[in-house]
C-alpha cells in the first residue's frame, strides 16, 4: 500500500487514524472497531463494506502493544 495514500486516509465515520494490517489487507479503525478491506490494492472506505472487529482483534491491535500489525 502506498505510504502517501495511507497517510491521507481516515475513517469515514469518525475521521480518525487508520492502521494498516498488511497480512489481512485491511485498514483498521480501533475507535469504531471496523476493518476496511483493501481489494486489488484499492482501499474500500465504505462502512457497509467494513467488518466488525472482534474483542480479541481490538485488544491485539490496540496502541502500545508490541508486534502490532
Amino acid at each position: 500500500m502506498d505510504k502517501e495514500l495511507l497517510a491521507m486516509l481516515v475513517c469515514p465515520l469518525c475521521k480518525g487514524k487508520l492502521k494498516y494490517d498488511r497480512e489481512a489487507e485491511e485498514l483498521i479503525c480501533l475507535f469504531d472497531g471496523l476493518a476496511y478491506p483493501i481489494r486489488d490494492g484499492i482501499p474500500v472506505m465504505l462502512p457497509e463494506e467494513a467488518r466488525q472487529l472482534s474483542a480479541e482483534e481490538k485488544l491485539h491491535a490496540s496502541p502500545g502493544r508490541t508486534g502490532e500489525a
